[in-house]
């Protein structure tokens, strides 16, 4: 990779991420990230999430650094050869989905996810969901408190909590994972390729109200979700070669 000479400090408010903030800025000086050939964020994965969304526009690379609670996106932190582990690090393109919703009232809106869309009962009853793929009915009715599609690297997130696969890198799938499934009791999700159209509707929707999150954003009382994933936009994430998303993610997979 070419030399990453104009690098932007970003940091959570957490006061880990601040302090290593203040430190990095004292060794390496900053530049805005809309000049910087790189963008350093400090703090955990919710935040690198949220550096994403923010820079989407500016498509330069990132390359997180752990100060917070959830490292999984993040590199190890250390103030020592910044600008030689930018230079040795590992690309990483990510594609999010594009969430379409319209709610009970018809209100529409269009948000990105690069972990995963999820949908999630509002109240103590069960949702109700029907499920299409490609404009075909596959689930005519899933009885669950939620659902959620998942992106290869959001795979180990919420997704391998609800029990759902971990996918590798690269192999154009996308997860279907049911959130405590009542009905069907045994149906486990699916994978689908990445070009698969989802579509989720909401039965009942005024009585057993349900919410959309992508990522951190939250559309409540939809009537019906589309998801697919939007190979237009993508964004680099930057890994030291010893600590590379790939690896991560399979040896995810043998954690006891």
């Amino acid at each position: 990779m070419n030399p990453l000479k104009r690098i932007a400090f970003v940091a959570a408010t957490s006061a880990p991420a601040r302090a290593a903030l203040r430190e990095l800025q004292r060794a390496y000086g900053t530049v805005a990230p809309a000049k910087a050939d790189a963008i350093v964020a400090l703090g955990g994965d919710g935040f690198m999430l949220e550096t994403l969304h923010r820079h989407l526009r500016k498509r330069v690379p990132i390359y997180g650094m752990h100060r917070g609670s959830v490292g999984f996106l993040m590199n190890n932190y250390s103030v020592d050869d910044l600008p030689g582990r930018l230079a040795r690090a590992m690309p990483v393109t990510l594609n999010p989905l594009r969430m379409t919703t319209e709610t009970v009232s018809r209100r529409r809106r269009q948000v990105l996810a690069f972990n995963e869309v999820s949908l999630l009962r509002e109240t103590r009853q069960t949702a109700k969901i029907r499920i299409s793929l490609n404009g075909v009915v596959q689930l005519e009715e899933l009885i669950c408190d939620g659902v959620l599609v998942s992106t290869p690297a959001g795979s180990s997130a919420y997704n391998l909590s609800a029990y759902g696969p971990i996918i590798p890198l690269g192999t154009g799938l996308l997860a279907l994972t049911p959130i405590s499934a009542f009905r069907p009791r045994r149906w486990r999700g699916a994978l689908l390729p990445d070009g698969t159209r989802v579509s989720f509707d909401i039965l009942e929707a005024e009585k057993r109200p349900v919410s959309a999150v992508a990522d951190s954003a939250e559309v409540r009382d939809v009537a019906r979700v589309h998801v697919a994933a939007e190979k237009r936009i993508s964004m680099t994430l930057l890994f030291d070669p010893e600590h590379n998303l790939e690896e991560r993610i399979i040896k995810e997979q043998f954690v006891p």
